[in-house]
């Protein structure tokens, strides 16, 4: 195919970044579009002059010259577009994390992944931030195996959506699914195994509190912790606050083994840095061996093309250009629909050990062998 055609269900903040960054790769294009809301589908149609604006996922479904899918809707909507396409079109499949929100959506999801004919890859932008890939390159030879992981994500509360859809647990299946399945995920692809136990303690302490949308008041979590044992005997940590902007790196990764320690330092959304402080921060990567003592600090910087584009570090850009390649029958998905589906069991079992103040089991939720 000469060039790639993506067809896009939801253009609000992420959809537009996808479509920002899609428009810089020469090789793809965005040929339509599914986005209810008139305002957010101005914005779109501003990004991509060329694409159709359809009325339905259905009338996306029948535009001819479609190559591919992108799911960016709310997170709430996935599963049942999912099935949609399955139906009527199933076309290379992109779809936004959390792959779903409902724990008995599971049994949709493994009838889903039985039957769907073409690739699905699930969106976690962050393996793909420069400074974390080079962090799950060299994390097993800076550290002689990894033992100990720590991810601590301090940042700004969650933003305003179209419907105020990200305000409650029932729409985003909680916070530890919503926005700590990445985490999850870099959990499961940096110790190369599946979680077992899951701790957490976690609550609304500051966040959205004096807020209330049609006499409700917002239940998701801003703050907490989580801590994963993997079936290889390593074990990981999160550590997330919804009201700690003001830190210079927003995400920072630590891993631990026998050899010495790496580290990745991420800083946010370039936007959000404030102009009085001068130039935002650069990515960084430390890597400190035991023997001989001295670390050593690596500035990782990103494209200022990229940054524009959107809010993650110019990951969005370098997951389009490999999923392009599986489009054109290059390669398989890196993020298939059973990583999605793990992050997002995991996610559910910190929500609801949060909730028990028990330990759980989150195999629970894991995916079931296909068949």
């Amino acid at each position: 195919m000469e060039q790639v055609r993506y067809g896009i269900i939801g253009c609000g903040m992420m959809g537009q970044e996808h479509m920002r960054n899609i428009a810089l790769l020469p090789e793809a294009s965005v040929a339509a579009y599914f986005e209810p809301d008139d305002g957010m589908a101005a914005l779109a149609g501003a990004i991509a002059p060329a694409a159709r604006r359809v009325a339905s996922v259905a009338d996306l479904l029948a535009v001819d010259e479609l190559d591919c899918l992108l799911i960016v809707s709310p997170n709430f909507c996935h599963v049942a577009q999912m099935e949609e396409i399955a139906a009527i079109r199933p076309l290379p499949l992109l779809v936004e994390k959390p792959l779903f929100t409902d724990p008995d959506d599971t049994i949709k999801l493994a009838t889903f992944r039985d039957a769907y004919p073409a690739p699905i890859w699930v969106a976690m932008e962050y393996r793909y931030m420069p400074v974390i890939s080079e962090f799950l390159s060299k994390a097993d030879a800076a550290t002689g195996g990894v033992k100990q992981l720590s991810i601590r994500e301090h940042r700004f509360p969650f933003l305003e959506k179209v419907g105020d859809w990200n305000r409650f647990n029932r729409f985003t299946g909680g916070t530890f699914v919503e926005k700590c399945c990445h985490f999850f995920d870099l959990m499961r692809l940096t110790m190369g195994a599946e979680p077992v136990r899951i701790m957490a303690s976690a609550s609304q302490s500051v966040n959205h509190l004096t807020e209330a949308y049609d006499g409700e008041v917002p239940d998701i979590i801003d703050s907490g912790y989580a801590l994963v044992d993997f079936d290889n005997g390593t074990r990981a940590m999160l550590e997330l606050c919804m009201f700690a902007e003001g830190s210079a790196y927003q995400e920072e990764l630590s891993a631990v083994g026998p050899s010495g320690k790496i580290e990745a330092f991420v800083p946010g959304p370039g936007r959000f840095w404030p102009d009085h402080l001068g130039p935002a921060p650069v990515a960084k990567l430390v890597t400190s061996p035991r023997h001989p003592q001295g670390p050593e600090t690596h500035d990782i910087p990103v494209d200022p093309t990229l940054l524009e584009a959107g809010d993650h570090n110019g990951s969005t850009f370098y997951q389009h250009q490999k999923f392009v390649s599986i489009v054109r029958g290059t390669g398989t998905p890196d993020v298939t629909l059973i990583d999605g589906w793990a992050a997002v069991a995991m996610g559910i079992a910190a929500q609801e050990s949060a909730r028990t103040g028990q330990a759980v089991d989150p195999m629970r939720w894991m995916p079931p062998s296909s068949g």
